[in-house]
């Protein structure tokens, strides 16, 4: 059974930096594409960004210049650097484990930590 298991978010000011971490276990993580959600009160889950298995990067509008993905193979681990941080990057924010194979998907998630940015 694949687990991915975040780290704790936390409550941080407006402007401030967080990083969030994901371990990956029992997967081939090199093959993956890893990714982070989040999900606001009320609202829909929504992607935040992935990263492929080659390191291909994709970001949300909302957190382009703010927020980088990055993952490190030797750790099996994603991780999240959130800067700038504003009020409405506050939600639970869930890692994603994701590939096709055969017509096949493999679609994994962590437990989800919430982040809540406010003074």
């Amino acid at each position: 059974q694949v687990q991915l298991v975040e780290s704790r978010g936390g409550l941080v000011q407006p402007g401030g930096s967080l990083r969030l971490s994901c371990a990956a276990s029992r997967m081939v993580f090199s093959i993956y594409t890893m990714g982070w959600y989040r999900q606001a009160p009320g609202k829909q889950r929504e992607l935040v960004s992935t990263m492929t298995s080659n390191g291909i990067t994709n970001y949300a509008d909302s957190v382009k210049g703010r927020f980088t993905i990055s993952r490190d193979s030797a750790k099996n681990t994603v991780y999240l650097q959130m800067n700038s941080l504003k009020p409405e990057d506050t939600a639970v924010y869930y890692c994603n484990a994701y590939r096709t194979a055969s017509g096949y998907e493999y679609d994994y998630w962590g437990q989800g930590t919430q982040v809540t940015v406010s003074s």
